[in-house]
């Protein structure tokens, strides 16, 4: 089966701007990570990524950052 492929935003507090969350993603769950487009201040930010990896994997991955504090929400791709 091909991977599917999944674009969330997620959205993080001034105590999360200097946590490697990405890095975290990247050692942690078994799928490919694109960053697609950021923004952040010390005081918060957001992160569009687009996630490619079986549903399990990714699902992992929005509980987990969710786990973090992180608001996590699915976008339309495009």
């Amino acid at each position: 089966m091909a991977p599917l492929k999944k674009q969330i935003q997620i959205e993080f507090s001034q105590d999360m701007v200097k946590q490697p969350l990405v890095y975290q993603l990247n050692r942690k769950f078994d799928l490919m990570i694109n960053l697609r487009a950021g923004q952040w201040t010390e005081e918060g930010g957001f992160l569009h990524l687009e996630l490619e990896g079986d549903q399990e994997e990714i699902d992992r991955v929005m509980t987990f950052l969710r786990d973090q504090g992180v608001d996590v929400r699915e976008i339309a791709a495009g």
